[in-house]
């Protein structure tokens, strides 16, 4: 264990960010799930902007990187299209 000042306070601020980052990693993953089991096109229409305005927050947080949410928010665009014709 870290015995300086400011060695204890950097494992409360990694802990601290390490439990946000999680959460904020599973709600994103969930979101995707939940979108990817979508069969409604109407429904998956509306929740598409909502869904890629959480993974561009993710990105610009560095969350997970800008290329992971483009690819996402692609995938799930065709998705959204595929239910779509």
């Amino acid at each position: 264990m870290a015995n300086h000042k400011s060695a204890l306070k950097r494992v409360r601020q990694s802990s601290t960010r390490r439990l946000r980052n999680r959460y904020y990693g599973k709600t994103m993953r969930n979101a995707v799930r939940d979108f990817r089991a979508l069969t409604d096109a109407a429904e998956a229409q509306s929740k598409l902007p909502e869904l890629n305005s959480l993974l561009d927050r993710m990105a610009s947080k560095g969350r997970i990187h800008k290329n992971k949410a483009a690819n996402l928010k692609s995938s799930l665009a065709q998705h959204a299209n595929a239910l779509a014709v």
